[in-house]
């Protein structure tokens, strides 16, 4: 029951108020009931995801962006009833009501299934890791080890990407090296993993995207680009299918950034008179998380042997004509340990989530 109230919100909530509260119970669902438990509608991120794209406001209240007609099962429920809906609906999270609608109790998928990622189909697409950067922002750490070999509980940040991966059937892996390369290779040589790993030696550094040269005629596929500093807990199924749908030569996954200023912030007119003060605003960003998908013929975009940057490429598709889209993800969807604070909130939650 702890579990399912962390799930349970007020009509009165906003957008952003729910997905705050959606980072917080660490679910991709929440449950819109009334004062009495009675169910009146569920929002899961998709719901906030298609509402952040339609370009509406975040300050609008959750009952415009939930579902108001969401599958559930009554409490007399069998076990093979609840698999059936759920395989049925693709449903992670099934609420249990009532005869007045109530919510009694809620059915996870791994409630009956080993992995959640089983009810997911598998993409076996290639899959390319930007690791030959210094790490100049993790100074002095890097300065032994590589970035991409820094530890996260027990493996280090790199094996946790491509286990992610992994977990969707992708086996194929193209490392961009260049810093301590040797010690990478030196790492993934030294133990039996389920991965195929190709490099790309970069002589010299190429900068985030001058690597991806090399593949040119390589890749017929869609492929996945990542950094090797982030973890983005994401349905790689329904990102691939957003970009296909979308027709996207680049989808670029980003992330929610919420801020509030601390300060009373003043807006002014002409003459420098006091127009107004607003208290503490609020405000959202979509901001990059590092983390893409490409089609191959991209490639060709790309410079031989120069240095040449994401934004770059990004800039040189729609300065072609061709579509780059964003795929929305709440803000504890993404972990970043490019820098030393993030490094430590990191830290941080996978100690929470080993207890």
């Amino acid at each position: 029951m702890e579990r399912l109230k962390k799930l349970l919100i007020a009509p009165t909530l906003t957008i952003r108020q729910a997905l705050k509260q959606m980072d917080i119970a660490a679910e991709k669902i929440l449950f819109v009931v009334d004062d009495k438990n009675t169910i009146l509608g569920v929002v899961t991120d998709g719901n906030i995801r298609r509402w952040i794209l339609s370009g509406k406001h975040l300050t609008c209240s959750i009952t415009k962006a939930m579902n108001k007609k969401p599958v559930t099962i009554g409490e007399n429920y069998t076990v093979e009833q609840a698999k059936e809906i759920m395989t049925k609906n693709t449903i992670e999270c099934l609420p249990v009501v009532s005869n007045e609608r109530k919510i009694i109790s809620a059915i996870w998928w791994h409630d009956f299934f080993k992995k959640k990622t089983a009810i997911k189909k598998k993409l076996n697409l290639p899959v390319v890791l930007m690791a030959g950067g210094e790490g100049t922002r993790l100074f002095p750490f890097t300065r032994v080890l590589p970035k991409p070999l820094m530890l996260i509980g027990d493996k280090p940040i790199l094996e946790h990407i491509m286990d992610r991966f992994h977990d969707y059937d992708c086996k194929l892996f193209y490392l961009s090296v260049n810093y301590k390369s040797n010690i990478i290779k030196a790492y993934f040589d030294d133990f039996q993993h389920p991965y195929l790993i190709k490099y790309i030696k970069e002589a010299k550094p190429l900068g985030t995207a001058g690597g991806l040269r090399y593949l040119k005629n390589k890749i017929k596929t869609p492929f996945f680009v990542s950094n090797c500093d982030v973890l983005i807990e994401a349905d790689y199924l329904d990102i691939l299918n957003f970009h296909k749908k979308n027709n996207n030569a680049i989808t670029l996954i980003g992330s929610m950034k919420h801020y509030t200023i601390p300060y009373g912030v003043c807006k002014l007119t002409k003459g420098g008179v006091l127009n107004s003060i607003e208290e503490k605003p609020e405000y959202d960003f979509l901001v990059n998380t590092g983390m893409y998908i490409l089609q191959p013929s991209v490639l060709n975009k790309i410079p031989k042997n120069k240095p040449y940057h994401m934004t770059e490429l990004i800039n040189a598709c729609m300065a072609s004509g061709e579509k780059v889209g964003v795929y929305p993800l709440s803000e504890k969807s993404w972990l970043d340990i490019g820098q030393l604070e993030e490094l430590k909130d990191t830290l941080k939650r996978f100690e929470v989530d080993k207890q």
